[in-house]
């Protein structure tokens, strides 16, 4: 009898080990040399809730695919192999799809502890109106050297409370490209605003001390255009900031534009901060807005926008301290 109990006690742990096993680096290959043809696919064969990262390789390719990383999908890495040849496509708007904006999205991200390196992020939809090529609304996302490109709503930083950060990576749009709630930080980034517009729009939420904060960014602009604003409130509470920012030559001088309720300007909050370029130029800015002073900037360092709990490293490509 404690032979068969030993046996069956055995037996039992062995299927344990198996059950904790789990794939951590997985390949995605349109040419069918990897795990899966499909990120998507990729996706929904790893884990829930896994205790290791899973990484998950994309090789060189057009993917067209409206993907999503589900909210039990927490610490993956989508690691493209290059970030311009690497391409997640697709072309939903607001005026073909139900439920508008908030369902145009090329790539959802929900999963917590999300990075996403290398890649180009694509809506193709074309000048149709709100057309989202990356939505995010995790936190603790990282999303570097990626290439985000859309017209109108292109980048949805979403989520109350999440905190997002985006470095080396090239934005573009025309309307409200950027916006949302989401603490957003932009470190060495290009915005490329692509029509006379609207480069931000955030909805920061009252009891959310950071909103949008772009921080050594470079704004650069199409041919034939002539008056682009930094941002417009787009609810009562934004808050948008830009630090040492070259600001190009192509932002209307006032710099800020309200929306359509003047009352909510005085509860946004949108300042800059040693910025330059000849459209940094601070004389005819909104009285609105604001120039940081050197005590006030000093608030604006990372750890501090996003908390100990979210703690971003670059030795050995590790961005996160688990």
């Amino acid at each position: 009898m404690r032979i068969i109990l030993f046996f069956e006690l055995l037996i039992f742990l062995q299927n344990s080990l198996i059950c904790q096993q789990y794939a951590t680096y997985i390949v995605v290959s349109k040419n069918g040399d990897g795990d899966y043809t499909t990120i998507q696919e990729a996706v929904n064969s790893c884990k829930s809730f896994p205790d290791k990262r899973i990484t998950i390789y994309v090789k060189k390719g057009v993917y067209r695919e409206k993907i999503v990383i589900h909210s039990w999908n927490t610490k993956i890495s989508l690691i493209g192999e290059d970030r311009d040849s690497t391409i997640i496509t697709y072309n939903d708007a607001a005026g073909k799809i139900k439920n508008g904006t908030f369902y145009t999205y090329t790539l959802k991200v929900c999963g917590n502890d999300f990075i996403a390196e290398n890649l180009t992020i694509e809506n193709t939809a074309g000048e149709v109106g709100q057309a989202v090529a990356l939505h995010v609304e995790a936190d603790r996302v990282i999303i570097k050297n990626c290439n985000i490109k859309g017209n109108q709503d292109t980048l949805f930083a979403s989520g109350e409370g999440s905190r997002q950060y985006y470095q080396n990576c090239y934005i573009e749009g025309t309307t409200d490209y950027i916006f949302g709630p989401a603490t957003a930080i932009f470190e060495k980034c290009i915005l490329h605003s692509k029509k006379d517009s609207y480069i931000t729009a955030a909805s920061t939420n009252e009891n959310i001390k950071f909103g949008f904060v772009f921080i050594e960014c470079k704004l650069t602009f199409a041919e034939n255009i002539s008056k682009v604003y930094l941002g417009r409130p787009w609810r009562k509470y934004a808050k948008t900031v830009f630090i040492n920012c070259d600001l190009g030559d192509n932002i209307a001088p006032e710099g800020w534009k309200e929306w359509a309720n003047n009352e909510n300007l005085s509860t946004t909050f949108y300042a800059e901060y040693r910025c330059y370029g000849s459209s940094a130029n601070s004389a005819k800015r909104v009285a609105w807005s604001h120039q940081l002073t050197n005590k006030q900037a000093k608030m604006y360092k990372i750890e501090n926008i996003f908390s100990k709990s979210f703690n971003l490293i670059s030795e050995d490509n590790k961005w996160f301290k688990n």
